[in-house]
């Protein structure tokens, strides 16, 4: 039988930072409240985890970039929200932040949780927003929780 090697879903001990947009709060305050209520659920140490705040998701990867390097945290989770417009300029953000997270994880080696909201509208939005199992936030910390503990694994 082949060796498995998976993370699991312990926070304890975990070293976590999470960022923040500031941009359509109604929908970012609900997935960071969710983020850190599941975090904590898993066991992680309210004393271990750190809350940094961007004014949009477009400025989500540099600090989050910036946090990984620090060599302060295992993993860190973006949280924001781009909600579709009168043009392109959602597109753009949310491509942009994709592409920066994705980058920076990479280049880092520090799992970086994509956990930006996109949406057709603001409902669509704030449905992702609440508590329960759809909250993005709580999917994110689910992912960075595993990943980090996965990491921790691989490194062995």
């Amino acid at each position: 039988m082949a060796r498995e090697i998976t993370g699991d879903r312990s926070a304890r001990e975990l070293r976590c930072a999470l960022v923040v947009s500031e941009f359509n709060p109604l929908v970012t305050h609900g997935l960071l409240e969710q983020a850190l209520a599941t975090l904590e659920e898993q066991g992680a140490d309210p004393q271990q985890i750190t809350v940094v705040r961007v004014p949009g998701a477009f400025e989500l990867p540099l600090t989050a970039k910036r946090l990984a390097v620090s060599g302060q945290f295992e993993t860190i989770i973006c949280l924001g929200a781009v909600i579709r417009g009168e043009t392109s300029h959602d597109e753009l953000v949310s491509d942009a932040a994709a592409r920066g997270i994705m980058q920076a994880s990479l280049e880092t080696g520090i799992p970086i949780i994509f956990g930006v909201v996109t949406a057709e509208t603001v409902d669509q939005a704030l449905d992702r927003a609440r508590p329960g199992e759809r909250n993005r936030g709580r999917a994110a910390a689910l992912a960075a929780i595993e990943m980090a503990t996965l990491i921790r694994r691989l490194k062995v």
